[in-house]
């Protein structure tokens, strides 16, 4: 029995999958690993945490990981500077992110002259501040300043410590922070509806080499996504384990989970809609990243075969 299960080991196909913190929004692959779908299809998916966003981009640039979730500016800015990355799948076209201050501030335009945590300036949080502040009149810069203090989790113990006075703040910890008496100063997702938040990155040579692991990877989390949305598989599937990857109790894990389901938060067919990669380019172009003249060529950094297959 034990030498069989060796060789049905043995016989799995590995994939090294990184990403900044591993936080919710990569619920669909624990649920994957715990669940034995990345098994049934045939995989071995390995996990590396690198601690920022822009480090999960560098990890498959340097072949340290054969793929990533993580935001997809820094395969953009590859893709235009010539480079290999590309973007294959998507992840999360809703921003499960809220703008949380400390309790001082009760309004956007308070933060003028602040400082803003941030875990990227060419990723992500930065890029959503930026326009959510622009709609109150905050620009950048000259308006406030930026924080690179890592992702979610630090950002949190950023605001608590008092190093920056507000920071987008990702599922639970949002709901943490409010109830902790810091102040909600809105849904990042009321100013950006739809867009590109985080997305399965490769490099295109690796990635058509190894087509059929890529395939079966896309069935895993297709099929755990699946389980997610379904609220019956919340008792025994998705509340602990959400309790044990954030870190967080059976309340904040459940108010979690119908947060998603409400947004809509993962992409069920792993899908990116045009309009969400649309306004990805659109806020990359306003935020400085990105030349409007090179926005054709970003656009084909998006390679939406392997989901179709």
């Amino acid at each position: 029995m034990i030498e069989e299960q060796t060789r049905q080991d043995a016989a799995l196909r590995e994939i090294v999958l990184a990403g900044g913190a591993l936080g919710f929004n990569w619920l669909p692959v624990y649920v994957a690993k715990r669940q034995g779908i990345f098994a049934k299809h045939g995989l071995r998916v390995s996990l590396k945490r690198t601690g920022s966003v822009e480090k999960a981009t560098s990890a498959v640039k340097a072949g340290e990981a054969n793929l990533a979730i993580t935001p997809p500016e820094g395969a953009i800015s590859d893709t235009v500077a010539g480079g290999s990355l590309f973007i294959l799948a998507g992840n999360v076209n809703r921003l499960p992110l809220t703008l949380i201050a400390n309790p001082r501030f009760k309004t956007i335009e308070e933060l003028r002259g602040k400082r803003l945590g941030t875990s990227s300036m060419t990723e992500g949080t930065a890029i959503y501040t930026q326009e959510m502040l622009s709609r109150h009149g905050l620009n950048y810069p000259g308006d406030y300043e930026f924080s690179v203090v890592g992702v979610h989790p630090a950002r949190w113990k950023a605001l608590q410590e008092g190093t920056i006075d507000a920071a987008v703040q990702l599922v639970p910890l949002n709901f943490v922070g409010v109830d902790a008496g810091y102040t909600d100063l809105g849904e990042v997702s009321d100013y950006i509806p739809h867009i590109a938040f985080t997305a399965l990155i490769g490099d295109r040579d690796w990635a058509r080499s190894h087509r059929s692991e890529v395939l079966a990877l896309l069935a895993s989390l297709r099929e755990a996504t699946e389980l997610l949305y379904e609220a019956s598989n919340d008792a025994i599937i998705a509340r602990p384990l959400i309790m044990e990857v954030v870190q967080t109790d059976e309340i904040y894990a459940q108010r979690s989970l119908d947060y998603m389901r409400e947004k809509a938060i993962f992409a069920r067919s792993l899908e990116i809609p045009q309009g969400a990669f649309a306004t990805t380019l659109d806020l990359m172009i306003k935020a400085g990243l990105l030349n409007a003249s090179q926005r054709d060529l970003a656009a084909t950094t998006f390679d939406d075969s392997f989901i179709k297959a």
